[in-house]
């Protein structure tokens, strides 16, 4: 059967994509269908076609699986924020583990894994879960539009209230939009890379109360915004607003955040707790969003290490010192590793606000700081970006002869990449364990516990 862009037809969805996107065949020929589910059939419309695959919008669900849900969110089918929100959140969990599972064997190799992957840990409340929240300003047709980015574009998508942020700031964006309309600021215009008001990232401490407001602009380094007495007196009209600053960023870039910081109220930073321990979250400092399945995720981290009160601990990719920190009252030391100075200055600061003395922590690439230790540790913990571990790293620890490991992955196919490396040589998997950091998208976090 032959193919055409624009032809609509019927499609049985029998998996789910990387993505969150619904996977079907029409005489062998495969779609991906974003908002499609496994177990239903939907009528589509094809957008575009490859050699061996294509693209599908649904335009009608001819049979909707048991698995859809009517989605919370009055704009799930236009934000590009959340992929799986049509889906009920038992099966969202179940296709998680499923994800991790399929990784590990496509990627790594592994066959043996099913019966090491623990259940996954879900959420009881599963929404207003994010302590962070990046809203892009943006100028549409002479008109003010704070929201989203529709799915794979720049379009504003406007929403009275995201079900997965912290509900405080919709009234924050609410006092920036009204004070931009009354002082005649202009917003960001992405194509003349004009306008001043870029985006509005808001932090928020769950356990403190405690809000950050950076308010991202197109101006010159430390330019002086216009009437800033008259926004910090609006904004501080919300209660919990502890810091406000303007983050600089000119470039004609998709990164958000500039390296250039102003702080106009305040301290530059909010406290918040991971447990019992308090840590400074700064604008440009990389904090866990999730904070109920951050503390699930660093208390399994402590349950696979089994401390017993006299090991030695290296946590590479440490940033502000989460794990670290997390883990220094039941070790005798640990060493934090990181590349950002920033980061690296924020975790001693941790450190000392909370009377920990045996953390401490090394500014730099940890592939290159590994290499240089002469005390062999007793367990590494690696906590690596999306991009996972550099191999000259993963070397350094086969080299090393530490007898455990543990991996924290955010990025399931990377995680299978590493281990494969790790597993072909010294070691194997114990167990792992799926953590559900990001409901109602289709990320999964995991921590897996490797042995000599």
């Amino acid at each position: 059967m032959k193919f055409k862009k624009n032809d609509t037809c019927k499609i049985s969805i029998v998996d789910i994509g990387k993505d969150g996107e619904g996977i079907g065949k029409i005489d062998g020929f495969t779609f991906f269908v974003p908002n499609a589910l496994p177990e239903e059939v939907v009528s589509i419309k094809i957008l575009k076609l490859k050699k061996n695959y294509g693209y599908g919008k649904v335009l009608e669900v001819v049979k909707p699986s048991p698995m859809r849900a009517l989605p919370l969110c009055d704009v799930f089918y236009k934000c590009g924020g959340c992929n799986i929100m049509h889906m009920d959140y038992k099966s969202q969990l179940f296709y998680k583990e499923k994800k991790t599972k399929d990784s590990l064997e496509r990627i790594g190799g592994f066959s043996d894994v099913s019966e090491k992957i623990m259940p996954i840990i879900g959420m009881k409340e599963p929404f207003f879960y994010r302590n962070k929240v990046s809203i892009p300003i943006r100028e549409e047709n002479g008109r003010i539009k704070a929201g989203f980015f529709a799915l794979n574009s720049h379009r504003i998508v406007e929403a009275d209230e995201c079900k997965i942020q912290p509900k405080i700031s919709k009234n924050i964006v609410d006092v920036i939009i009204a004070y931009m309309r009354e002082n005649n600021i202009k917003a960001y215009n992405e194509e003349k890379n004009s306008g001043v008001v870029r985006h509005v990232l808001i932090k928020y401490g769950f356990k403190t109360g405690e809000i950050m407001v950076c308010i991202v602009v197109n101006l010159t380094d430390g330019k002086k915004f216009e009437n800033e007495e008259g926004l910090v007196s609006e904004l501080l009209k919300i209660d919990g607003i502890k810091s406000i600053s303007l983050n600089y960023n000119s470039q004609k870039t998709n990164v958000i955040l500039g390296k250039f910081i102003r702080n106009v109220y305040g301290v530059a930073y909010i406290k918040d707790y991971i447990g019992d321990i308090l840590f400074n979250i700064s604008p440009l400092s990389f904090y866990q969003v999730n904070p109920v399945q951050t503390k699930a995720l660093y208390d399994t981290v402590l349950d696979f290490c089994e401390f017993k009160g006299d090991e030695t601990v290296v946590d590479a990719y440490c940033g502000i010192g989460s794990i670290s920190l997390y883990i220094a009252k039941h070790v005798k030391k640990v060493i934090g590793i990181e590349i950002v100075e920033d980061a690296v200055k924020d975790a001693k600061i941790n450190a000392k606000n909370n009377n920990i003395s045996n953390a401490e922590f090394l500014l730099g690439a940890a592939e290159e700081i590994m290499q240089k230790f002469v005390e062999k540790p007793d367990i590494i913990i690696v906590d690596p970006p999306r991009k996972g571990c550099d191999i000259r790293l993963l070397e350094s620890i086969l080299e090393s002869g530490v007898k455990k490991m543990v991996y924290v992955s955010c990025n399931p196919d990377t995680l299978a990449r590493d281990l494969k490396i790790l597993c072909e040589n010294k070691y194997k998997i114990a167990k792992i364990q799926p953590v559900d950091m990001f409901p109602h998208s289709f990320h999964v976090e995991n921590v897996v516990l490797l042995e000599r």
